[in-house]
């Protein structure tokens, strides 16, 4: 079983400090760094900078910032490092319009990795609110097709979605996320940005989430899978030292 976090490199100052903290909880052993565009850090130089503190680096990928008509442009940067795993996501249109898009998939970008990089574990993205099951559950299988590796999901707020998913995916690797909710602001962002529906018994308080992430957490444990954090507007100490604390 493998812990993996994702830490938003907003500097390279509170990057290096979190990756600092995080590095002394010993159950977390794989890092993850999304690729944002609003911030100057990108996701595989922040990777190949920390990745003596982790058993495993994981930057993310946005499949429509990259011109893939001369083959994948960052194949050198890769095998020069000692970086060995991808998340390729597809990537939202940037706010910024003069930034250069490409109409490319997750599933193209995936299959040119594993050409130029056949060494590479790429995983993908399972979104479970963006659509309907069925719909995302062929998504799931496309990527699979294209020759991903594993998943990471969006966080799970309800133990009978994640049921439902962890059934579909028994035999596929999987880093299922958890991400807490402090406010009411942060819920209805959820809600209205990304469908989320949430249980009748949800609260928006660190108790719930405490509670309901310790529950998830020893549910992936009988699986044997793997669980994703994303303490996002979360002090990361305090929240790893509450949820992993021994009972």
């Amino acid at each position: 079983m493998k812990y993996s976090i994702e830490l938003v490199p907003r500097s390279w100052e509170t990057l290096n400090t979190e990756a600092e903290e995080v590095s002394q909880f010993s159950q977390i052993n794989t890092l993850n760094i999304p690729d944002l565009l609003r911030f100057d850090v990108r996701s595989w130089d922040a990777c190949d900078r920390l990745q003596d503190k982790f058993d495993e680096v994981i930057p993310h990928l946005r499949a429509i910032d990259f011109d893939l008509r001369n083959g994948f442009p960052l194949t050198d940067f890769f095998r020069h490092s000692k970086i060995n795993s991808v998340l390729v996501v597809e990537g939202d249109p940037p706010q910024d319009i003069s930034h250069r898009t490409y109409r490319n998939t997750s599933c193209e970008l995936i299959r040119i990795i594993k050409k130029e990089l056949p060494y590479m574990k790429v995983y993908a993205a399972i979104d479970q609110y963006r659509t309907s099951m069925r719909k995302e559950l062929d998504y799931i299988h496309d990527k699979l097709d294209a020759g991903v590796d594993g998943f990471f999901t969006q966080p799970f707020f309800d133990l009978k979605l994640l049921d439902v998913y962890m059934d579909m995916l028994q035999d596929t690797e999987v880093f299922w996320g958890l991400s807490p909710i402090h406010s009411e602001t942060s819920k209805s962002y959820w809600e209205n940005k990304n469908d989320v529906v949430f249980p009748s018994d949800f609260e928006p308080t660190k108790e719930w989430n405490i509670k309901f992430g310790r529950a998830m957490i020893k549910k992936v444990q009988a699986k044997d899978d793997n669980v994703y954090f994303m303490p996002i507007r979360a002090n990361v100490s305090e929240y790893l030292n509450k949820l992993l604390a021994e009972d």
